[in-house]
């Protein structure tokens, strides 16, 4: 992920695609549109109304009608562009069946990529192509991890908030001989010749892993006592990867909880990591709530009474928080309701409406956004940072099950 994308935008632009993702068109009426940024958007227009013409000879009448449709809702939005943004532009358009409605309905989606897009491409299919957007959102960089003494080695990867452990070999190093003498002596040479050998097999798997790693940013080598300082200072690992190493780490333990440890230990080294990034954010919240209560808060009412206040630094809400809010409005005096509902409740809240307190009528279902969405509005308003926060740590496993999902670390208390 790049550093320049905020959490926030990641979540909204994933969310998005997922929703499109479920999208299907009732032929191949669907369309994809990537404009790169050098292209003219006069260029795009002519090419738009030569598939505008050649859609007239689809025989379906229904198929016709709603491509030349979607073509002119993607022209009409065109038509508010000079040019395109710095990263291009795409815009998804098609008729969209409504459930329960037994209808289409022309849908339009226009959004500028996190990335520069380097192809121009029209595409009418029964679904939407989302594949270039899917790989700008991939995450690129990636840390490597060796974890080691001298009984073993564990391999692993940090890729954004993605821990992959790869492999774990073990040296047959024996310990320490008690005997004296010339026959330890001996036993010493045999074992460091051992450990040597060792250390060359630690620096072939590391090889053989990281030099095929695609943006490796970095590798981070710990474990308990003298190993792994004596496998980076010697001649095992190749010179680019060398060239790499970022550090190395005292820890406690090998093996699996060692790559957790070291994650944990060599957060300065890891810093661009968005894993360390999430636990970091999480540390402080859960410092301020040891030591300074009254600079954190936590609960939907209270985060959002403080946003409304204009008291918050930085909200933090769990990627995985499954609450949207929804908006209904009174069609005879105006008045506006909102309500928290889960995700799974969404579809009933359009049919099963609330009546108005004063009306005594039915109001109109208006909108339903996430409640991530909710509460970015609400930030954006009053100046704070909002963080969405995975369940991959065991930070962001707290945030979510112990605060349901939503704190945030204020400015001011009080």
């Amino acid at each position: 992920m790049s550093s320049k994308r905020s959490s926030l935008e990641v979540y909204l632009l994933e969310k998005l695609l997922e929703e499109l993702d479920k999208k299907r068109g009732r032929g191949t009426e669907l369309i994809s549109l990537y404009i790169p940024p050098s292209r003219q958007i006069g260029d795009v227009m002519s090419v738009l109304r030569e598939e505008y013409g050649t859609a007239a000879n689809i025989k379906s009448k229904s198929t016709r009608k709603n491509v030349q449709d979607a073509l002119e809702s993607i022209m009409q939005r065109l038509k508010l562009f000079r040019k395109p943004p710095e990263n291009g532009l795409v815009i998804f358009c098609g008729a969209i069946p409504q459930e329960g409605a037994g209808s289409e309905k022309i849908e339009i989606y226009v959004l500028e990529p996190p990335e520069p897009i380097s192809i121009y491409l029209y595409r009418c299919d029964s679904k939407f192509y989302l594949e270039p957007l899917k790989e700008m959102l991939a995450e690129k960089e990636a840390y490597g991890l060796i974890v080691m003494d001298r009984s073993e080695a564990t391999f692993a990867k940090l890729k954004g908030r993605s821990v992959e452990i790869l492999e774990t070999i073990t040296s047959g190093v024996p310990g320490k001989h008690d005997a004296g003498g010339q026959s330890a002596r001996r036993f010493e040479r045999i074992i460091e010749q051992m450990a040597h050998e060792f250390y060359k097999r630690v620096g072939r798997h590391a090889n053989e892993i990281f030099l095929n790693t695609p943006n490796l940013k970095g590798i981070v080598v710990g474990g308990p006592g003298p190993t792994k300082n004596e496998f980076v200072n010697g001649d095992y690992l190749h010179y680019e990867l060398k060239q790499k190493v970022l550090g190395v780490v005292d820890l406690s333990y090998t093996g699996e909880p060692g790559i957790y440890e070291l994650i944990e230990r060599a957060q300065k080294l890891l810093k661009e990591s968005r894993l360390v990034e999430e636990k970091r954010l999480l540390q402080r919240f859960f410092y301020y709530l040891a030591k300074r209560s009254e600079l954190v808060t936590y609960g939907e009412k209270e985060v959002v009474e403080k946003l409304q206040r204009g008291a918050v630094d930085t909200v933090l809400v769990s990627r995985d928080l499954d609450l949207h809010r929804v908006k209904y409005r009174c069609p005879q005096c105006g008045r506006i309701i909102e309500q928290t509902v889960e995700g799974k409740k969404l579809e009933e809240c359009k049919y099963s409406r609330p009546k108005c307190e004063k009306c005594g009528i039915e109001m109109e279902f208006v909108e339903a956004k996430t409640l991530i969405e909710h509460l970015a509005e609400l930030a954006k308003l009053s100046g704070a940072k909002i963080e969405v926060i995975s369940a991959e740590t065991d930070e962001g496993e707290g945030l979510k099950r112990a605060f349901g999902g939503i704190a945030a670390i204020l400015r001011f208390g009080g």
